[in-house]
């Protein structure tokens, strides 16, 4: 009635000790103990325990790290734990650091966002050029 929100039965967990590599797509929330390397997907939320990592880029609803993640990261809110290390690029609406999690990287704003996809424009002669010269 005031809003929908997503709940989902489904759960897939990767357990300490299991590397998983290539495209990962999930219908429901994932819980990350092992190693996940590649592109992942998920319409709901992903959790990084404190022994998990997870090396690539991330689309997705929610993530919350303990353990360790390294590359870029879009999601609707990020929350990082005092055990938590998050490297790279994220672009979310809302950020959560605890004392003692750590932030290495970029935050991109919308904004950041539309500037990288439009710096140039291709030219029917394959040149690239700056979008004000192309105007």
């Amino acid at each position: 009635m005031f809003g929908k929100k997503h709940t989902s039965a489904e759960l897939t967990y990767i357990a300490p000790g299991t590397k998983v590599t290539g495209e990962t797509v999930f219908a429901g929330d994932a819980l990350i103990g092992g190693r996940l390397i590649g592109t992942i997907t998920s319409k709901c939320k992903i959790i990084i325990e404190e022994d998990g990592r997870v090396d690539g880029e991330v689309d997705c609803v929610e993530v919350f790290i303990s353990g360790h993640f390294n590359g870029k990261l879009h999601c609707d809110k990020l929350t990082i734990t005092n055990s938590g290390i998050f490297e790279g690029e994220v672009s979310s609406a809302s950020i959560e650091i605890s004392e003692g999690g750590q932030f290495i990287g970029t935050r991109l704003t919308a904004k950041t966002v539309e500037k990288k996809k439009a710096k140039f424009v291709v030219e029917p002669d394959t040149k690239a050029a700056p979008i004000e010269a192309a105007q």
